[in-house]
């Protein structure tokens, strides 16, 4: 059975080929779900998963009641990006990180060598050491840089225009997470679990893995997250 990370995954690079050759241009609007997600063979759930993704990076533009608009390559400006960062509540920056950290590290477990998984364990190791001298700052610290090292191992180049927005977005809840360093231990354990799956070059584990880190995040942080995909429970 092929995974849902895996379908998304590949949904995403068909479309951004398919924005590539001109088949839909700027101003465009992309078929409705119905037709599009059977033109593709895909679940509408998987499809607009998909369309979330490009969304994020720049790529579409969803318009309520109208449909998926497909922008001017470049057209988000990055202080428009870095404001809406700003601006954004701990609820919207779960979001973010749970639309794209899970496609990342599906990626990731794709193609990482073997010295690039040792860089994320001596990460983690940081994390360990942090735990067990009870040091909160520290393990805040290794725990944002373990994500950040997740965020530029992706081989696609187009994830780099939003792996800073990403990158702070999550340095903003960084307070929340040194308020709460009885979590770290579950942290460590969730994330321990990501690399494991990164290891042994399993892209839909390493996906479920981190959502359900994410999912976790939420609830340790009093935000139920409302997704409406096909990931329930996890």
């Amino acid at each position: 059975m092929i995974s849902s990370s895996t379908v998304v995954n590949s949904v995403v690079e068909k479309l951004r080929q398919a924005l590539d050759r001109g088949q839909w241009r700027s101003g465009d609007m992309l078929p409705g779900q119905r037709e599009l997600a059977e033109q593709l063979g895909i679940s509408r759930p998987s499809l607009r998963e998909a369309v979330t993704v490009l969304e994020t990076l720049g790529l579409v533009r969803s318009l309520p009641g109208k449909g998926v608009l497909v922008l001017e390559p470049g057209s988000v400006e990055p202080m428009q990006a870095q404001n809406a960062v700003a601006e954004a509540s701990l609820e919207d920056v779960l979001q973010l990180r749970y639309t794209l950290e899970p496609f990342i590290v599906g990626l990731v477990a794709q193609s990482i060598s073997s010295k690039e998984i040792g860089q994320l364990r001596l990460t983690l190791m940081d994390m360990r050491e942090a735990l067990e001298a009870e040091d909160s700052e520290a393990g805040v610290n290794a725990y944002i840089a373990f994500h950040e090292e997740l965020f530029t191992l992706t081989a696609n180049p187009i994830f780099q225009n939003v792996v800073q927005q990403t990158s702070n977005a999550l340095k903003q809840s960084a307070g929340v997470l040194r308020n709460s360093p009885e979590h770290l231990a579950a942290r460590l354990e969730e994330n321990e679990a990501v690399v494991r799956a990164i290891r042994n070059k399993n892209s839909a584990q390493a996906s479920a893995q981190m959502r359900h880190h994410i999912l976790q995040e939420g609830r340790r942080m009093g935000i139920e997250l409302n997704i409406p995909d096909e990931h329930p429970g996890n």
